[in-house]
């Protein structure tokens, strides 16, 4: 059994497949509190020069990451394969008003799913579900 908090892993990075990353970073960055697209420095403009993209529009993976540390990191990844079925992990977002916070992320682009006693069930741009609860 661990004894520190150095012998047991924490979460890193979450990640999530997509068709288009840069366009659902936006809508996540939108979606969450102090959270923003990771800034692209020369050095990375020029990585994805090297592998044949100009446009960051265009970058398979963006970052979007937290104004503190002691949250996770989330990258958008470009996959070739559609989403079919039901995530098998989700997000859930923490919100006082619920109802109200549904109609924000709709006008962002979510739809919502489902809606039960205590959350309600969206889909982001993609069509990757997440909860928001009280």
């Amino acid at each position: 059994m661990p004894t520190r908090m150095t012998d047991v892993a924490t979460i890193g990075d979450i990640v999530i497949d997509c068709a288009h990353p840069a366009s659902l970073a936006r809508f996540w960055v939108a979606a969450l509190d102090d959270y923003a697209v990771a800034p692209y420095d020369e050095a990375e403009v020029e990585r994805l020069r090297a592998l044949g993209i100009d446009d960051i529009e265009d970058d398979p993976s963006v970052l979007v990451a937290p104004a503190t540390t002691d949250r996770p990191r989330i990258w958008f990844q470009r996959v070739p394969e559609a989403k079919s079925v039901k995530n098998r992990v989700h997000l859930d977002l923490r919100c006082a008003d619920v109802d109200g916070e549904a109609h924000r992320l709709v006008d962002l682009g979510a739809r919502v799913v489902a809606v039960r006693d205590e959350l309600t069930v969206l889909a982001d741009p993609e069509g990757n579900e997440f909860c928001l609860i009280r």
